[in-house]
C-alpha cells in the first residue's frame, strides 16, 4: 500500500540510517512535521552486530534501524520506504524553500532538509572481497577489531592510509601484515613504525582471496600474490572508497568534494551540519566516512536541533512580519 504523503513538510529527511533517525526524532519531538525517505540500503547492512554504541552493544543493524523508525513514527513522524531523486529550490509563499521529487513520481515541499543518505563502500578490485565484507574482510578496527582479536590479520593498501590502518589493527592482534598490493611506498619513517610494531609487509599485487570449508560455510585461510607467493591470513582488512549517494543534491549544487584523508567523497559541513547550501544540512558518513553508529546519530541529532532552531527564527520573523501587517505598521 502506498502511505499517504503531505504536500510539504517542516523538513524532509533524505535516509533512514542512524543519523537520519535521530535527526528526525529530535525534529518530531519538536513537533515539527518530518518526513524521512529511506531508501533500504543501509552501509552496515552486511554486519552482524553494532559495537561501541552505549546502551545497544551487539544489536543487529536491521533491528536497530527499525527500533529507530519507530519511535519516529510514535511522535507523528512519516518514516517512507523510498528515494529521492532530485532537489529543486522552490521558494513558496507557505515558506517551503525547495521541492523534493521522490523516484516514483511523487512530489513534496520541504522547508528545510537534512541530508543522512550515507556512502557506498567501493571496495578494492580483488576477486572475492565483497562477498566477504563484514565478516572476516572487515575495514574499521573500533567496529570489529575485538572479534578479529589475536588472529593473523593482514591489511590490504590500496591508498595512503594503509600504514595507520595496519598500526592500528596492530592494537588488537601481534599478527599483522601489510600487503602493500596498490598502495603506496612507506616513507623511511612509515616502514621504521611498522617494523618496530613487528609488522610484516608483503610487496606485490594481491590477487586472490582464498578460502576453505567451515562448519556451516567457509573461512578466509590467506591471500594469493600475483607471482603465485600465498601467504596464510584469517583476517583482511581494506580500506574501501567511499561513494556518496548524493546524486540528487545536483539541482542545488551541491556536490561531493575528496575527503582529506583520501578516503573517498564526503560533504562538507560546518560544525552544526551546514552545507553551502541555506536551508540545507548534512549528518552522517554523507559528512564523514569514518563515523560510526553513534556518532552519526550524534551528528544527526545536532543538525536537527540547528533546523528547529532555524525554523524557530523563521517562524517568529513571520509571526512578527503579520502582526505588524495587521496593525498596518
Amino acid at each position: 500500500m502506498t502511505e499517504q504523503v503531505e504536500d510539504a513538510y517542516d523538513v524532509v529527511v533524505v535516509g533512514g540510517g542512524a543519523a537520519g533517525l535521530s535527526g528526525a526524532l529530535m525534529l518530531a519531538r519538536a513537533r515539527r512535521s518530518v518526513l524521512v525517505v529511506d531508501a533500504g540500503a543501509p552501509r552496515n547492512a552486511p554486519a552482524d552486530a553494532v559495537h561501541g554504541l552505549l546502551g545497544r552493544e551487539g544489536t543487529a543493524p536491521a533491528d536497530l534501524a527499525a527500533r529507530g523508525r519507530e519511535e519516529v513514527r510514535g511522535y507523528g513522524g512519516l518514516v517512507l520506504t523510498g528515494e529521492v531523486a532530485g532537489v529543486s529550490r522552490r521558494g513558496a509563499p507557505d515558506g517551503t524553500a525547495f521541492g523534493v521529487r521522490l523516484a516514483d513520481g511523487r512530489a513534496v515541499g520541504a522547508r528545510r532538509l537534512l541530508v543522512a543518505s550515507g556512502l557506498v563502500d567501493v571496495l578494492p578490485e580483488v576477486p572475492g572481497l565483497r562477498e566477504r565484507w563484514g565478516g572476516d574482510v572487515v575495514h574499521c578496527p573500533y567496529c570489529h577489531g575485538w572479534e578479529v582479536r589475536d588472529r593473523a590479520v593482514g591489511v590490504l593498501g590500496s591508498g595512503p592510509m594503509a600504514v595507520h590502518q595496519a598500526l592500528l589493527f596492530r592494537q588488537w592482534s601481534a599478527d599483522v601484515t601489510l600487503f602493500r598490493h596498490t598502495a603506496p611506498e612507506p616513507t623511511a619513517e612509515e616502514a621504521e613504525q611498522l617494523a618496530a610494531r613487528d609488522i610484516a609487509v608483503v610487496e606485490g599485487e594481491v590477487t586472490a582471496v582464498e578460502t576453505e570449508p567451515a562448519a556451516g560455510a567457509d573461512r578466509l585461510v590467506g591471500v594469493g600474490l600475483a607471482d603465485g607467493t600465498r601467504v596464510a591470513r584469517e583476517v583482511l582488512a581494506v580500506q574501501p572508497r567511499a561513494v556518496l549517494r548524493a546524486g540528487f543534491l545536483a539541482g542545488l549544487g551541491l556536490r561531493p568534494a575528496q575527503h582529506p584523508s583520501g578516503a573517498g567523497e564526503y560533504l562538507p559541513v560546518d560544525a552544526a551540519g551546514r552545507t553551502d547550501v541555506p536551508g540545507v544540512w548534512a549528518a552522517g558518513n554523507v559528512t564523514d566516512p569514518s563515523a560510526q553508529v553513534g556518532a552519526a546519530a550524534a551528528a544527526g541529532a545536532l543538525a536537527a536541533a540547528q533546523i528547529n532552531g532555524d525554523l524557530v527564527a523563521d517562524d517568529t520573523r513571520r509571526a512578527v512580519a503579520a502582526r505588524r501587517a495587521l496593525r498596518g505598521t
